[in-house]
């Protein structure tokens, strides 16, 4: 990913935030077997020994992109967030020069590392049950893992493979207007908040 230093993200915990933030993300393998891509839910843990944090996710058994990873490669993981078209019109000095062009803002995190894969029954549940009880957590009546019937669960778990990858490299790009003059980034933050589309106000809020 090209990074321009004015968009370049150096905060360790406002990445590991914006991943958690937005932690569907996307799996890429690239070997001799080709390059290929799988949408997950992921789940970031951050520890002593991993300070820039440790994912885990999981896939299907049929998915045959664990086998791949069965002797640990490397992956890249990609997280979007929020991101935008920007009209040139909301540019004060459009006005004044004319020298205005549209461009996008957007949010992106890259987490590289090495994927080990886990079959343990006892390690996958209790990645469900994380991973689950992350996103009940927001419902005004949450759902947990023991609301199911145990040996349907335990059925369920026979049939995905879990996949954990320490990261070795953390870096995001924040694309929110910082290569702009204060008045055109405040043009640009009011014209975003003008849409009525949840991904375009957020990345209105991300720009200061």
């Amino acid at each position: 990913m090209h990074i321009p230093s004015h968009f370049k993200e150096k905060d360790t915990q406002k990445l590991q935030q914006y991943i958690q933030d937005y932690s569907f993300g996307l799996l890429i393998i690239a070997d001799e077997g080709g390059i290929e891509a799988n949408h997950v839910p992921f789940q970031l843990e951050i520890t002593d020994d991993s300070p820039n944090g440790v994912l885990q996710c999981h896939v299907a058994r049929k998915n045959p992109i664990w086998q791949r990873l069965a002797e640990g490669k490397r992956v890249l993981a990609i997280f979007q967030g929020p991101n935008a078209y920007v009209s040139p019109s909301w540019y004060p000095t459009k006005a004044e020069t004319g020298r205005a062009v549209p461009t996008w803002n957007y949010l992106a995190v890259h987490a590289e590392g090495v994927a080990q894969i886990t079959e343990d029954p006892e390690l996958l549940l209790k990645h469900l049950k994380q991973l689950t009880d992350q996103h009940e957590s927001k419902m005004s009546t949450p759902w947990s893992m023991s609301d199911a019937p145990e040996d349907y669960t335990q059925r369920l778990v026979k049939s995905i493979v879990g996949i954990e990858i320490k990261i070795e490299t953390l870096t995001g790009k924040l694309k929110a207007s910082q290569n702009q003059p204060e008045k055109n980034r405040a043009g640009v933050k009011a014209g975003l908040k003008e849409i009525e589309k949840e991904p375009t106000r957020a990345m209105s809020d991300l720009i200061n």
